[in-house]
């Protein structure tokens, strides 16, 4: 990842060197030349957009954990939703990304989708804040942030300091990418051709469709609006009623990540796409139609301080954003019943074919949100293997044919047969996920986390392949005997198997609960059922000792099945154990 990175920043300057030397030569010719204009355009658009990158990346070293957290955790409040949504934009630097987070923790089943609302509505206005800072044209001192993030970067080996060199350089990249970008626009603006070529932009719905358009392309609406800052800066275009259909289809554009992040999730994910699609497209339908006055007010605010036409075009963004936000947010739980009534559940998918539910390939560039996914997956997992040991015992106590539950079209047994086949096809994914998460080179605590939950997914397959391997074969030669366990034999492989069933049913809530409670309670209770699986044993060789002869025909496979069962219970306290390790590494990256 580094080397990828050491690749593309080297990319960049010598992309710099040539513009410059362009320029030169440009100078020289003094004639006007579109192939320069363009060359420097997308060189600084390039750098813009890595300086984003790097920037928002270090913010989430430096805090992503946190934020993970904090909206995680979030109540229904749509006010406390709305103040955290524009706390964490304003600290990742993205709207975009706040909204694929909200996205991956719906799928990871962390949040609901009510609780979306709000957070979207925030981060609409979070997102404004960077559009505020380029309006201040700070691009004269790009270089000096570079260098001092180099110069931390050389110096330390912290990996807080490390993250803090990261916002500083994408910071500085950021605004020399602007700087670039200005200087290849300032000539537009004496180019008859480029005002010919603008004059169709005065159409209110051209412009909202070139900025939903060139922002979806680019993915950054802070990108275009800094684009549009230069472009009226430049005089190029210098009408505000012209720039603000592009700020309000920038608002739309900027849409196509949460969306695009939304394939391949489940429903409710796909929700909070929809949302937030749907709730840009309501605000821009509202105010469309009143540009002239809404550009009449930013202009006649703007005239009490005389900042400029840069100013004036952050200020556009910020207002629709506030604006929008106060008006829907006594509506967020209408608007949600709302989005509910337009993506309905649907009917539950019963096919046999083993699949995925939580596991979403665009999370693993953020390591915090793929381990909470796998955690979910993991939690369901636990959940296929509870069926599977309840599933299991049936046979034993009766001789009627029964059928699956979820399968309704199997019979226990065939049910039993694919809950294997379904834990064997979840171990590989999430193993494989994991490692892909490890390989992107996280922190060590995140790489330390992924290889303790690698090992108890595959305690979980262990557990699986008991009760297939071994307790199915033990079902067949039970019922070639003559006789049946003895009641009291019965009743304690009863008593023991639900035992079993519970500690499962604990590994599950824990996982999807994130309670280090309930795995402590798991690894207390391994030394009290170990105890009394010694107590039946004992039982039973005093029923033998009796000549029993129900215990007598029984004891091979009475004795192996509490012997297995008891396994399961060890391997429950050990993932338990795994578990507790796992969030005592978490923890710190939370504080």
């Amino acid at each position: 990842m580094k080397r990828i990175r050491t690749i593309i920043l080297g990319f960049f300057f010598l992309m710099v060197l040539a513009v410059t030397a362009f320029a030169e030569i440009s100078e020289k010719s003094q004639s006007f030349s579109w192939t320069l204009q363009i060359i420097g355009l997308f060189g600084g658009l390039a750098f813009f957009l890595f300086g984003m990158e790097l920037m928002s990346q270090g913010m989430k070293n430096a805090a992503g954990n946190r934020m993970r957290h904090i909206l995680a955790t979030l109540t229904e409040n749509r006010f406390k939703g709305m103040l955290l949504g524009i706390l964490v934009t304003m600290i990742i630097q993205s709207g975009s990304a706040t909204s694929v987070m909200l996205v991956s923790f719906v799928q990871a089943g962390l949040m609901a989708f009510s609780q979306t609302i709000g957070v979207l509505i925030g981060a609409g206005i979070g997102m404004t804040v960077t559009a505020q800072l380029i309006a201040f044209k700070i691009t004269d001192y790009a270089l000096v942030f570079i260098a001092i993030a180099i110069l931390i970067r050389m110096t330390t080996h912290k990996d807080t300091l490390k993250s803090l060199s990261e916002i500083l350089l994408g910071f500085g990249i950021l605004f020399y990418g602007l700087h670039l970008m200005g200087q290849s626009m300032a000539p537009l603006g004496q180019s008859q051709e480029v005002v010919d070529m603008l004059k169709g932009l005065g159409n209110p719905f051209i412009g909202l469709l070139v900025g939903i358009c060139i922002t979806a392309l680019i993915q950054s609406s802070t990108a275009f609006i800094g684009i549009l800052i230069i472009l009226g800066s430049s005089g190029v275009i210098p009408s505000l009623g012209t720039l603000i259909p592009m700020i309000l289809g920038a608002n739309i554009g900027t849409c196509i990540t949460a969306g695009l992040a939304s394939i391949g999730t489940n429903r409710d994910a796909k929700r909070v796409a929809v949302a937030n699609v749907l709730f840009r497209v309501f605000g821009v339908a509202m105010i469309i139609g009143w540009v002239p006055e809404f550009s009449a007010l930013v202009q006649g605010i703007d005239r009490q301080f005389g900042s400029g036409i840069a100013r004036q075009i952050a200020n556009v963004h910020t207002i629709f954003n506030i604006g929008l936000g106060l008006v829907f947010l006594p509506f967020t739980s209408l608007y949600a019943r709302l989005i509910l009534w337009i993506m309905p559940d649907k009917k539950e998918d019963l096919s046999l074919k083993p699949a995925t539910t939580f596991l979403d390939e665009s999370t693993i560039l953020s390591p915090a949100l793929a381990i909470d996914l796998a955690r979910a997956e993991i939690s369901r997992m636990a959940g296929s293997l509870e069926r599977m040991l309840r599933a299991i015992a049936v046979p034993f106590v009766t001789s009627q044919v029964k059928m699956d539950k979820e399968h309704p079209e199997l019979t226990l047994m065939q049910g039993v047969d694919h809950i294997e086949e379904e834990l064997d096809f979840l171990e590989e994914k999430i193993v494989s996920y994991l490692v892909r998460v490890a390989q992107m080179g996280g922190s060590n605590e995140h790489t330390r986390i992924t290889y303790s939950m690698i090992s108890i997914v595959k305690d979980m397959e262990s557990i699986g392949d008991i009760v297939h391997r071994n307790v199915v074969p033990l079902l067949y030669k039970k019922n070639e005997l003559k006789h049946d366990f003895s009641a009291e034999g019965r009743e304690e492989l009863t008593i023991y198997h639900q035992k079993v069933c519970k500690q499962i049913r604990l590994l599950k809530e824990a996982f999807s609960e994130k309670n280090p409670e309930k795995a402590q309670d798991i690894m207390i209770k391994e030394r009290k059922y170990l105890d009394l699986e010694l107590q039946y044993r004992i039982r039973h060789l005093d029923r033998l000792v009796s000549k029993r002869a129900e215990s007598l025909e029984t004891h091979e496979v009475h004795m192996e099945l509490m012997n297995l069962m008891s396994q399961i219970i060890v391997y429950t306290s050990n993932i338990a154990k795994t578990f507790l390790q796992t969030q005592a590494q978490e923890r710190p990256l939370l504080l």
